[in-house]
């Protein structure tokens, strides 16, 4: 996937106390025997300095194997239950109906940006398809790159070499190489989905040394889509899309495109892909449900870390073991993941859109298709587009596996915070900016619809399974 440097907090993985929390003594104090016992528990033993806190345990993960869409898929193909066969466009379709994955989701990427970089162009751009679980990329005559969100390690990363197809069955292999971008700063040092936006030379370079941002649902509409192609937006404020830059003199020259066009025949021919859009509503709902999957991959990798932290100290001191945190230094790190997630949850600080947005009738469909809706059918899938993405600002993300597999004690308290914020009459709260009524829409909507949202806060109407696929 490629979806820009940008300033970020530190590591989720704080730098742990070479001591007990509640004990009296610093580390100079510590024993001669007692410090490396300590140093155990915190630095795992054959660990070179510099390997990503994400490959050590507790995630280890690139050791741990996924059961995710993809695994699943790799396992028909080997017993040969599902035979991959004819063109590439072909091929491509059979995966994404495979994967239940929408063609009408289609997203167009021309700056080179990926690991495809060498194959993409202007006029033969990278597409890019995804579902809340999974996202398919290809570029013709390359490979397909896909990514599936696994409810312990968060997106995991997979290659298909098509041309390989004509010499033996579809293999479909995990691909390392994918986190030299999508396991570093991009995502704050998880493994990561994102979309990227650049400033592109005519060629898909991107001019790197002007900026490059990672964009999210947070970001302003003005700083979107540099390298992208957008069909759908017929307003009068300008992103980035569908427009090239160049350096002139050491200088930046960049003027936002003014076509809005509903076809991507606006740009070029679009007839060897799956369908003739780069849709802006999906592309909004992608940035949106990047940042939110990033989040919960940052929270659950953090939580499961202080963990088997505490545990390791505890079992060295002699005190129950337990996974709720009791030292301060884990409830502080549990606090803030907690914080993160519910920002993002209820999309705080959520850039205003602009008028003009109206995208393409089938990805709207099919985006609707998965809803968990009321008795009254209502959704946290339904879009409002007028100034905001969502008419009930709570994204549908927390009915995600990967949601439903956070630790317990984290997944507690994240459900404790998002009530609180929901039932806050107190003007000055962090989420004021909803207002009461829509405070109260979600409230139901997740009471009715949330099976663990139920149970946590009460109510005993019946949850209401997805409409669609």
């Amino acid at each position: 996937m490629d979806v820009v440097r940008m300033d970020v907090p530190p590591t989720p993985f704080p730098r742990l106390p070479l001591m007990s929390p509640r004990s009296p003594f610093s580390v100079r104090r510590l024993g001669a025997g007692l410090l490396p016992v300590v140093l155990s528990l915190i630095l795992p033993a054959g660990r070179a300095q510099g390997v990503p806190e994400y490959e050590k345990p507790p995630v280890s993960y690139s050791e741990t194997a996924p059961a995710d869409g993809i695994a699943r898929l790799q396992r028909r193909l080997a017993a040969g239950e599902l035979v991959l066969r004819g063109s590439e466009r072909e091929v491509l379709a059979a995966l994404l109906r495979e994967l239940r994955v929408p063609v009408a989701s289609q997203v167009v990427v021309f700056s080179k940006t990926s690991l495809q970089r060498g194959r993409i162009r202007p006029q033969r751009p990278r597409v890019l398809y995804f579902s809340d679980t999974t996202y398919v990329g290809w570029v013709p005559g390359g490979l397909i790159e896909l990514t599936a969100v696994d409810p312990q390690l968060g997106p995991v990363f997979y290659a298909f070499d098509l041309p390989a197809l004509a010499h033996g069955p579809a293999k479909i292999a995990r691909d390392g190489e994918c986190l030299s971008c999508h396991g570093g700063s991009f995502v704050r040092d998880v493994p990561g989905v994102f979309v990227r936006s650049v400033f592109p030379a005519e060629t898909g370079e991107p001019l790197l040394r002007f900026g490059t941002q990672v964009v999210d649902d947070q970001t302003p509409f003005t700083d979107r889509w540099g390298g992208w192609y957008v069909t759908g937006y017929h307003g009068a404020t300008p992103h980035r899309g569908n427009a090239f830059a160049a350096e002139v003199e050491g200088q930046l020259r960049f003027e936002p495109a003014t076509v809005r066009p509903d076809e991507l025949s606006a740009f070029f021919d679009p007839g060897p892909y799956l369908a003739p859009t780069s849709d802006v509503v999906a592309l909004l709902v992608l940035e949106h449900q990047t940042a939110v999957q990033n989040a919960l991959t940052r929270a659950a990798f953090a939580a499961r870390k202080m963990i088997a932290y505490q545990r390791g100290l505890q079992k060295h001191f002699k005190e129950a073991e337990t996974d709720e945190p009791v030292y301060d230094s884990v409830k502080s790190v549990f606090q803030g993941v907690v914080q993160d997630v519910v920002d993002r949850l209820l999309l705080r600080n959520e850039a205003r859109l602009p008028e003009g947005i109206t995208g393409d009738p089938a990805f709207r469909e099919a985006f609707a298709g998965g809803s968990h809706r009321t008795a009254g059918g209502r959704s946290l899938r339904e879009l409002d587009l007028q100034g905001r993405l969502f008419v009930h600002r709570c994204s549908y993300l927390i009915y995600s596996e990967m949601f439903a597999a956070l630790p317990e004690p984290l997944l507690a308290r994240i459900f404790a915070r998002l009530r609180a914020a929901l039932e806050s009459t107190d003007p000055k709260d962090r989420y004021a900016y909803l207002p009461a009524e829509e405070r109260q829409r979600v409230l139901a909507i997740l009471r009715e619809t949330h099976p663990e949202a139920a149970r946590r806060w009460g109510g005993a109407a019946p949850v209401r399974r997805p409409d669609g696929p």
